[in-house]
């Protein structure tokens, strides 16, 4: 069925007040999983929505939790997020990166002991409206394998990249380090289709590109074989020194996917720069990167530029959701 963004920004803000979610939290909320779902991230919007809400109905999140700051130093802050609501945790952190970087240039907060913040771009976005370059990683539960293993210890831990563009067309670059998020296979499992290139490993240890089978399995492929392994395992050491939080086998031994650990760094390059230096530096490598000329029936894009043209159209159209899904939505209003 198709429901247009208002209808899912009001169902989702109507759900979480009826959970006694304050109404500037259930705002937040609201408009990240309506903008994750106009950007066509359905697995990290309207899809996720019921599990976020069974996770409060379960008593696992405290609705009210405020991040508290254990440590700061110039630029560095260390947060205890103290597993609240893990978006929530995670805009308050990326937006005092952005307000340190405003004043020193760069920063980086350290989150600890949060939640699935759901959508990473959410937070890469962030700092590009406030300007800056962004930065931000999270840790999960073992869901990957490593090269040459076979049982998963290792986290598809979610890396961002945003860069800014005065005409609000920003660069972002945001992708687990496995080859598809586990969101990604769980909606194509959804949908009933196969994955374009394989994605994970069967029960029987072959590479396959049937989402059933790699839930089954839950073995990820990680994105460039060892690479992906070594650049998961890089991030989850850096996140968990930096918060002094729970690394991935830790996350493991809880059973549900709480109590992550996530960086956020903001950098502001017109500390270096004029606007307009940055700004035609950005313009110049996009001009080049473009030119490239693609093989035929193919188009060269840059991170983030798809998801523009997915927000405009589903903006004016509204977004396609699986039936059953909305179904689901629809039942969480009648609880309450």
């Amino acid at each position: 069925m198709i429901i247009k963004y208002e209808t899912l920004y009001n169902t989702f803000k109507e759900i979480l007040i009826s959970r006694k979610l304050s109404e500037d939290r259930a705002n937040i909320l609201a408009k990240i999983f309506a903008d994750n779902t106009l950007d066509g991230v359905l697995s990290h919007g309207v899809n996720r929505f019921p599990r976020f809400i069974s996770y409060i109905d379960k008593g696992e999140i405290d609705i009210d939790i405020v991040p508290e700051t254990t440590f700061i130093f110039n630029g560095m802050v260390r947060m205890d997020g103290k597993r609240g609501i893990g978006p929530i945790n995670a805009y308050i952190a990326m937006e005092k990166a952005c307000e340190l970087a405003k004043i020193y240039g760069i920063s980086i907060v350290a989150l600890a002991n949060t939640n699935h913040w759901m959508r990473g771009g959410t937070y890469g976005y962030l700092a590009c409206e406030n300007n800056l370059i962004g930065i931000c990683f999270s840790n999960t539960t073992a869901n990957m394998v490593a090269y040459n293993a076979s049982e998963p210890k290792l986290g598809n831990n979610p890396l961002v990249i945003g860069i800014p563009r005065e005409n609000k067309a920003h660069v972002v670059l945001d992708f687990a380090i496995s080859q598809y998020s586990y969101g990604k296979v769980a909606q194509t499992n959804l949908e009933e289709k196969k994955l374009d290139v394989p994605g994970g490993y069967d029960t029987k240890g072959n590479i396959t590109n049937d989402p059933a089978e790699i839930i089954k399995s839950g073995c990820l492929l990680p994105i460039g074989y060892w690479k992906g392994s070594g650049l998961s395992l890089v991030l989850d050491l850096m996140a968990t020194v930096l918060t002094a939080g729970n690394s991935v086998a830790k996350i493991k031994s809880f059973g549900d996917e709480v109590g992550l650990s996530q960086i956020f760094i903001a950098i502001d390059p017109n500390k270096a720069n004029t606007k307009d230096m940055t700004n035609k530096l950005i313009d110049d490598v996009l001009s080049d990167f473009s030119s490239a000329k693609p093989f035929e029936g193919k188009r060269v894009s840059y991170p983030g530029e798809n998801t523009i043209k997915r927000r405009e159209a589903n903006k004016a159209s509204g977004v396609e959701i699986v039936d059953s899904v909305w179904d689901e939505i629809m039942a969480l209003k009648k609880e309450h």
